[in-house]
């Protein structure tokens, strides 16, 4: 009973502390808060006796905050600046999208005064397609001054951004996708790729194919394009150089170890005699047997295969436009091969269960230099990735670490 009694009261207090939040927003002035909070809870259960302050605080917050965003509204066209259009455009769609909200939660009956909420909804259907078409032509008048105006990539960049907007919330007007085309086009940074190699060893085509290859690194880059093959009829903003200063292929080695390995094992029986030489017997009768045993010897002979090859290198940034160097790193890589078999002479059953395995292990053919280098690119191409996604190319020429 007393659990029943102390579950009861704290979802009493949860309860009595949700209607003061939501009652402490409304007199703060945060109506959109008090409205979220009153309709949440309303919606798990508007008949609930419980939940009647909500209904109270509700139809408070929305006169009052439909009160204020109207007079806003109206000041805000009074003062005749478009660049508030965007603003008023805004209140109507949120005025239009509580009201959505509300709607569906209708009617709200209000107990102990016998009647339900009232709610003084209205239409701004003709004042939200008004607002727009204003505010589209104000949209598109200033990209198209911007756009024309514009003479540093960040500044089309703006003015991509503000065409962007006008196609979300009016789609096709007049030309602004084309525009929008224009201004992305010239607010693009474009990067040349060249890959230079200062070693004597060739580098495997394959590798410089995939290192080339920024597709594949999933750099999601929205204003930057980078070209591996430099076009004539582009103006290239930076140049990213990947230099081969140092490749090393270690010679092929096969390492010998010998473990001499010795164990004492089981070989068959012997009756047990006593000192006299009589055989021991059991309770029973029974001749007693003991375990006979020996020691054998193996030599085993482990090999080890090992080449190594090691990468050098360095990744430089470069603002053609002056001929600085912005940034540079140095990678480094190494692939490792090595390769373990075994073979024996003597008894192999001195030998522990690790060891006897390698002995079904076999010799391999050593990797080519050219497949050695490809191997230990694989990780330079992950340090590259890296580098990359960690330096942004912004409008203003620098280059950001």
């Amino acid at each position: 009973m007393k659990k029943i009694l102390l579950f009861g009261t704290l979802v009493l207090l949860v309860a009595c502390g949700g209607v003061k939040k939501t009652q402490e927003a409304l007199n703060s002035g945060n109506y959109v808060s008090a409205m979220n909070k009153a309709i949440k809870n309303l919606s798990e259960n508007k008949t609930k006796k419980g939940h009647q302050p909500y209904v109270v605080l509700l139809e408070d917050a929305f006169a009052k905050h439909t009160q204020r965003e109207l007079e806003q509204i109206a000041f805000l066209q009074q003062d005749g600046n478009p660049a508030n259009l965007e603003n008023i455009y805004n209140k109507y769609l949120h005025l239009k999208e509580m009201q959505q909200r509300i709607r569906p939660l209708m009617p709200l009956p209000i107990y102990e005064e016998g009647r339900e909420a009232r709610f003084n909804f209205q239409n701004f259907d003709s004042r939200i397609l008004a607002t727009k078409t204003n505010l589209s032509e104000y949209l598109y008048s200033n990209a198209n001054n911007m756009l024309t105006n514009a003479k540093e990539k960040f500044e089309y960049r703006s003015v991509y951004s503000e065409l962007k907007y006008l196609q979300d919330i009016n789609p096709g007007y007049k030309e602004t996708i084309a525009k929008m085309d224009e201004a992305y086009n010239k607010g693009l940074e474009y990067v040349r790729v060249d890959i230079g190699n200062e070693t004597e060893q060739i580098i495997p085509e394959r590798l410089e194919t995939e290192l080339m290859d920024f597709n594949a690194y999933g750099i999601n880059n929205f204003w930057t394009e980078f070209h591996t093959n430099p076009l004539e009829n582009v103006n290239y903003d930076y140049a990213l150089n990947l230099n081969f200063r140092e490749i090393s292929i270690s010679p092929e080695q096969i390492n010998e170890k010998q473990i001499i390995k010795e164990k004492q094992i089981k070989d068959g029986f012997e009756y047990l005699l006593d000192d006299d030489g009589n055989a021991v017997k059991d309770s029973l009768g029974n001749r007693i047997k003991v375990d006979k045993f020996r020691t054998v010897r193996c030599n085993f002979y482990q090999f080890t295969q090992f080449k190594a090859a090691q990468i050098g290198a360095k990744v430089s940034f470069t603002n053609l436009a002056n001929g600085q160097e912005i940034n540079s790193y140095p990678l480094a890589s190494e692939f490792v091969f090595e390769h373990i078999y075994a073979n024996y002479r003597g008894d192999k059953r001195a030998l522990d269960t690790d060891l006897v395995n390698l002995l079904n292990v076999r010799a391999v053919p050593f990797p080519t230099n050219e497949q050695m280098v490809y191997d230990a690119g694989e990780d330079l191409k992950a340090r590259l990735k890296s580098i990359i996604a960690q330096n942004q190319f912004v409008a203003d020429n620098q280059f950001n670490d």
